[in-house]
């Protein structure tokens, strides 16, 4: 089947009516919002995202909706600091909206999760964002207090995170540099909007930065795939990893390719599709550490060839199924199937590479401007924090705080000059 067909096939069938996504359906935003009351708060970025956020309102205010306040609401900078979560917080309270509908992406998206868990349930449990750190923590608070948080339908803008179809939001302490993460079916958007159109206008930097995110979602999470979601997890990253390695090219070739942008919005939203079947581990975890230097995409896209060298005993069976997509496009010249064991692993790492120098990213820590030691250190500290010890529980190789400096501190030294010799398995 034609890969874009079985993404539109893949999606529809997993959200139904609570995902409006494909080219040109801005103007259906209206009726989706009715749905979950009268009294919306729109939250954007007004500058760069003006027209569309003009375009968002009138469909909302056309299907009988008011809008409160009556002007935007200022969303959030890149990588959700929690400064603009509290903020967000603050509008929520003062204005009593019905439901939220945020516009941009995932910082605005991940920054307005976090408001609104402040807002239902700050004066009954904490109104400090770091209580709500870690997994499954929201479902408790609504356990305990018996409330809810209002609906939040988001608009997605960007082909990245994904994070309109998901349970995370990544915020971030800007002065420790460093990225935390809420795991919760509870903050999911109730419905959510993408229309790929809005993707044409996105720097290609940006774009880029998503196309590797959406190879590190469903790749990351096909590595670690338990038998019961072995072959959901497959058909959903050969799907986007093929749209992902055919397309990129394209659209940064000409940015204006609605092909191109319609493939690279399909394969980011089965991205969002495989965290909520699973999990992701060693990349994203490293990436939280880098957040002051490089995107989140970006970051895990350095990272993962580097994991899936360590991971190699684990995942052959999930290495030759992104190993022969990487043939197919030329990134790697051996057939994955003939090769065994690390040479497996370390084939389809360089393919990875191979890849992500092909679309301009870096493939090295040393290549990313402004990093320093100080990152190993920083690294290394973040993965032993039990608030993100599911990432480590994630990995095909699990591995525990007492494992990260003999077998996570090589991987970080390999991913720092390039060299994948250096690393240990387990």
């Amino acid at each position: 089947m034609d890969m874009i067909k079985r993404a539109y096939a893949l999606l529809g069938d997993w959200k139904k009516d609570d995902y409006v996504f494909g080219m040109g359906v801005l103007g259906q935003l209206g009726e989706v919002v009715k749905r979950y009351g009268q009294k919306v708060m729109v939250v954007s970025m007004d500058t760069f995202l003006k027209e569309l956020t003009d375009r968002a309102m009138a469909s909302i205010e056309a299907a009988g909706c008011r809008l409160v306040p009556d002007t935007v609401v200022p969303g959030a900078k890149p990588n959700a600091p929690r400064e603009d979560v509290y903020r967000l917080e603050s509008y929520l309270l003062h204005y009593e909206p019905d439901c939220v509908v945020v516009i941009g992406g995932g910082s605005a998206i991940d920054a307005c999760k976090a408001a609104m868990i402040l807002a239902a349930y700050g004066r009954q449990v904490t109104p400090e964002i770091d209580g709500y750190f870690g997994t499954g923590m929201v479902t408790r608070a609504a356990e305990d207090t018996g409330k809810s948080m209002i609906p939040l339908i988001a608009v997605e803008t960007s082909a990245s995170s994904g994070a309109h179809l998901t349970k995370y939001s990544n915020i971030t302490d800007p002065v420790a540099g460093q990225k935390k993460l809420i795991v919760d079916p509870a903050i999911t958007p109730r419905a959510a909007l993408f229309d790929y159109e809005t993707t044409m206008s996105m720097p290609v930097s940006v774009s880029v930065d998503g196309a590797l995110d959406a190879i590190a979602h469903t790749f990351e999470v096909f590595c670690g795939a338990k038998p019961e979601t072995y072959d959901l997890a497959k058909d959903l990253v050969e799907t986007a990893i093929e749209l992902t390695v055919a397309y990129t090219p394209a659209m940064i070739d000409n940015p204006r390719d609605a092909v191109a942008r319609e493939a690279l919005g399909l394969a980011t939203d089965l991205g969002g599709y495989a965290i909520m079947i699973g999990g992701t581990s060693g990349a994203h975890l490293t990436s939280f550490s880098l957040v002051d230097l490089v995107a989140h995409g970006t970051a895990c896209g350095i990272m993962n060839p580097y994991y899936a060298v360590f991971y190699s005993p684990a995942i052959q069976p999930q290495l030759a199924v992104v190993g022969n997509i990487l043939r197919k496009y030329g990134f790697i010249e051996r057939d994955p199937e003939s090769l065994e064991g690390r040479e497996r692993a370390e084939e389809v790492a360089r393919g990875l590479m191979a890849f992500g120098r092909a679309i301009g990213a870096p493939t090295r820590l040393k290549d990313v401007k402004g990093f320093q030691e100080e990152h190993v250190h920083r690294i290394l500290e973040a993965a032993k924090d039990p608030q993100l010890s599911m990432k480590l529980q994630n990995m095909p190789i699990p591995m525990t705080g007492e494992d990260v400096e003999p077998y996570m501190g090589p991987i970080i030294r390999a991913a720092v000059d390039g060299d994948l010799k250096g690393i240990v398995n387990k």
